[in-house]
């Protein structure tokens, strides 16, 4: 797409919006980034803002917004399990109400939206690997049933928008992702890993470790999405975006001492409510329709994770939440 497009990012002050921004206005696209800061920081987008071509609002998505764009990509939500617990009604109203927002914008505006779902949407799976016609095992009352629900009940809101009011949708089911810009406190394995072994602290893992995982790096899964928001050949999704390359907790937890040379033991703890005992994703429809698979691996990517953990002050960061 060579066309010069007016985007609009929700939670673009985060982990992968951010990224995402930059990629966006270093092509030339007027990118216009919202955010509540709730799990963000500014100091992801400071960079860009004496960008002629970047705007930056404070605004939560629960609330309407009145823009002009051409394409819209929604990652507004928290996404780490410590974050949308500790407000859990705020986390479905992200979800669904900001679902709404965006897609009401977008039917205004005749722009294209991308919702960026979550493998959360397979609960704790029956199915291994996970594919896109899998309808997931979730626990609708359960402590994470905040995000995971909420996520299912955004991905009926595009389709039903999609099929009613003809809204230009794309849905691509994000897997567990790391890499630089992560947040040191979001309570993610890798972001927790790699500050706990850097400082020398115990390496905390959920039961004895041995669930799984399968990590994809940051660019990797943002090549992805813009492949999936500018594909034109009329798939729509949903699409699962990950790296089906497989990891026990333990094994990770191991890597990542092994990368720091760090002195850190590994210590067990309890096992949260409806952890997904295992979460490989299946990603031969993102091969056939996108020709995408990623490139980046494990070890590779952890490397500039840690890298980028090591000169980043910690001081600039503050826990989201008292739960991290």
């Amino acid at each position: 797409m060579n066309q010069k497009q007016r985007i609009l990012i929700t939670g673009g002050a985060g982990f992968l919006g951010s990224q995402l921004c930059e990629m966006l206005v270093a092509r030339g696209d007027d990118v216009i980034c919202i955010d509540n800061f709730f799990t963000s920081q500014k100091v992801n987008v400071a960079h860009l803002l004496d960008k002629p071509n970047f705007e930056l609002i404070r605004h939560d998505i629960i609330v309407p917004i009145w823009l002009e764009v051409d394409q819209i990509y929604n990652l507004a939500c928290p996404a780490s399990p410590c974050h949308y617990q500790f407000n859990p009604i705020k986390t479905i109203k992200t979800s669904v109400m900001g679902a709404i927002n965006v897609l009401g914008l977008a039917k205004r505006c005749n722009a294209r939206v991308l919702q960026a779902s979550t493998s959360e949407v397979y609960g704790d799976p029956e199915v291994h690997p996970q594919t896109e016609n899998y309808r997931g095992s979730v626990n609708p009352i359960g402590p994470r049933a905040c995000y995971d629900e909420g996520k299912r009940a955004a991905e009926t809101l595009f389709m039903e928008y999609h099929r009613m009011n003809k809204v230009d949708i794309r849905i691509v089911r994000i897997f567990n992702t790391y890499g630089p810009r992560m947040h040191p406190f979001d309570g993610r394995v890798v972001s927790n890993f790699i500050r706990q072994a850097l400082a020398g602290e115990p390496l905390t893992i959920f039961g004895d470790g041995s669930q799984t995982r399968s990590f994809c790096y940051r660019d990797d899964l943002l090549n992805a999405i813009v492949q999936m928001m500018e594909n034109e050949s009329g798939f729509i999704g949903p699409v699962n975006i990950g790296n089906p390359n497989e990891f026990t907790i333990r094994e990770l937890a191991e890597l990542v001492i092994e990368l720091t040379g760090s002195s850190s033991q590994i210590a067990e703890t309890d096992l949260p409510i409806d952890d997904p005992v295992r979460r490989q994703p299946d990603i031969s429809l993102a091969r056939e329709k996108l020709q995408w698979q990623p490139t980046v691996e494990l070890r590779e990517g952890l490397q500039r994770t840690i890298d980028w953990f090591r000169i980043i002050d910690l001081e600039h960061y503050q826990p989201p939440t008292p739960n991290f």
